[in-house]
């Protein structure tokens, strides 16, 4: 069976995260390297916040986890220009054939996009970390680059769903804005590995 024939899920859960496959629905997806948020850091957020319940809880932590990955933590591997345009040029790779590629921007330690699907989301986000991960190993050496020892990307991703206009546009600027708001530049258009530069 052709992986475009694959059947969409519709809501999901996978590592206790929903997730919405779906054609034709815009997705707001983020994932992160494998080193960029230590597993015990997390679990301390979840700790601290089981008073709240379970949607606030987890906007809460999801609030946190960008504040924290804005920080730079972990390798940064994504900061070396090479396997940051590598993983843009996955993005790039199958737009107007698996997918929609509206908007993306590539920080030091994690991505996030904006597609409107035609494949299954997780086997798009699964060609982009196979690729970005292959590329970076073949690399590393003569690159100097230190990758995480279990692998490059953490498993899994975070998506949502775009709801109406308003979101959409939340949702670029969001995308655009990452850099600026890390400390990275001073403007969207200044930071290379983004759709906002062009």
């Amino acid at each position: 069976m052709n992986l475009s024939d694959a059947p969409y899920r519709g809501w999901y859960t996978s590592r206790r995260l929903p997730h919405l496959d779906s054609p034709d629905t815009l997705q707001f997806i983020s994932f992160r390297l494998a080193d960029s948020l230590p597993q015990e850091v997390l679990a301390q957020w979840q700790q601290q916040l089981t008073s709240l319940p379970d949607q606030e809880r987890t906007t809460a932590v999801r609030q946190r986890m960008e504040d924290y990955l804005d920080q730079g933590y972990g390798c940064c591997a994504l900061s070396h220009p090479s396997l940051a345009m590598t993983l843009q040029q996955a993005f790039k790779h199958h737009h107007a054939e698996r997918y929609e590629l509206l908007a993306w921007c590539v920080m030091p330690n994690h991505a996030h996009v904006l597609i409107k699907p035609a494949w299954p989301l997780a086997k798009i986000v699964q060609s982009w970390k196979v690729w970005s991960a292959r590329w970076a190993r073949e690399h590393a050496a003569g690159l100097r680059l230190e990758l995480p020892e279990r692998g490059l990307w953490m498993r899994g991703y975070w998506d949502r769903y775009v709801r109406d206009e308003l979101h959409l546009l939340a949702v670029v600027e969001y995308i655009h804005q990452n850099p600026v708001k890390a400390g990275l530049c001073a403007k969207p258009e200044d930071w290379p590995w983004s759709s906002a530069s062009g």
